[in-house]
């Protein structure tokens, strides 16, 4: 029986990893899922071992996480690695997904493949989010106590979820210990999600950049992209080390090194960089409930993606333009998430926000249709 179960597990093995067949025309952008794979199991690894030295008390958890930093040893490394390697899996992410987007990885019949993804980067989001208050400093505070306070948009149950949030009527212990089990458990449920997003793809098999005939060219993936997939590893690797051991604090907020104090506000609240396009449009719409409905329509329309228009841009040329002026509107978006609200900013915002929905729900449908049309009748001639 042992070994029937270990034959069983090496087929799997191979099948998906080794003989896995893959299309030969895959360039380095098809890299980023497994290094986002890396980068999760990078996370857990260094989650736990700073999970064994941190302690879930308002009073103790700043503290904790300088003892870590100058006690333990090798802590700061610990640290610092998980610190950065949440902007490193966002990084990945991030372009795994437009890599997806711009090459519509996720049509017709890889839906699924898309729909787990924008799943994934949801839970990332909330893991991440929870992940920020931990540390117990200005902006880990402040952030869980403007970002919680959103739940009252919700009708009816609102106050009820943002109480329950809290464990109480304010940001405080209850609150940290909340953050401190979700942190700890949704990793796990990430990492159940990544292996039903990989069963998805090769359900169907990957794309290709050309999004034409991905299967009648293949390779088996072990022989071939496996050790290219090594070259993006190292690569990481190298990027990785940098950040850790020259420029730990370069993509964190100074004001997050000094305690939580809930009686002094900070002159300007920022979110860790990876929110802030969302903070950017939440603050646009100076309605609360409006601006949580435009972030919940966001990911809405990401899920729809797929059913609205998700064919890829090689061979598509409006497409393939207006996808960079999507790209170039998403980063405005963040660079204007971490500026000061002023009637310019405000203003650029709700520019930004109103293309972002228009290209989503308008101008994908339209152009689609469109060129699909186009294409279409060329081939009758």
């Amino acid at each position: 029986m042992r070994l029937h179960n270990k034959v069983q597990l090496f087929s799997v093995i191979n099948s998906h990893l080794i003989s896995y067949p893959t299309p030969m025309n895959l360039n380095y952008s098809w890299n980023w899922g497994s290094l986002a794979g890396l980068m999760l199991a990078s996370q857990l690894v260094t989650g736990i071992l700073l999970a064994m030295h941190y302690v879930g008390h308002v009073d103790y958890a700043f503290a904790s996480v300088q003892h870590i930093m100058t006690d333990v040893p090798s802590g700061i490394i610990l640290r610092y690695a998980h610190a950065n390697g949440a902007s490193l899996f966002f990084i990945v992410v991030y372009v795994h997904i437009l890599r997806g987007f711009y090459y519509g990885s996720g049509a017709q019949p890889r839906e699924l493949v898309w729909i787990t993804g924008v799943v994934i980067l949801l839970v990332m989001i909330i893991t991440a989010f929870i992940g920020y208050v931990l540390p117990w400093g200005q902006m880990s505070f402040w952030g869980a106590t403007v970002i919680t306070s959103l739940a009252t948009a919700i009708p009816v149950v609102g106050k009820h979820i943002m109480y329950w949030l809290w464990g109480g009527f304010s940001v405080d212990n209850p609150t940290l210990n909340r953050f401190y089990s979700f942190h700890y458990t949704l990793p796990f449920v990430l990492a159940g999600l990544s292996v039903f997003h990989i069963a998805a793809l090769h359900q169907y098999g990957s794309t290709n950049p050309l999004g034409v005939n991905a299967q009648s060219s293949t390779l088996a993936f072990g022989s071939y992209f496996g050790p290219k997939d090594m070259l993006g590893v190292l690569f990481l690797a190298l990027f990785f080390s940098i950040l850790v051991f020259f420029y730990p604090d370069l993509l964190g907020h100074p004001d997050n090194l000094i305690p939580a104090n809930p009686y002094s506000t900070p002159q300007h609240i920022v979110p860790e960089w990876y929110f802030v396009w969302v903070y950017a449009i939440l603050r646009s719409i100076p309605n609360k409930a409006m601006g949580v409905v435009a972030i919940a329509l966001v990911f809405a329309s990401l899920f729809a993606l797929p059913f609205i228009r998700m064919g890829g841009g090689k061979f598509f040329i409006f497409t393939e333009k207006l996808f960079g002026a999507f790209l170039a509107d998403v980063l405005l978006l963040s660079w204007l998430g971490g500026k000061e609200i002023t009637p310019v900013t405000s203003f650029m915002g709700l520019c930004c926000t109103a293309f972002l929905f228009i290209y989503l729900l308008g101008i994908l449908p339209l152009i689609g249709y469109f060129e699909t049309t186009v294409q279409s009748s060329n081939k009758k001639y």
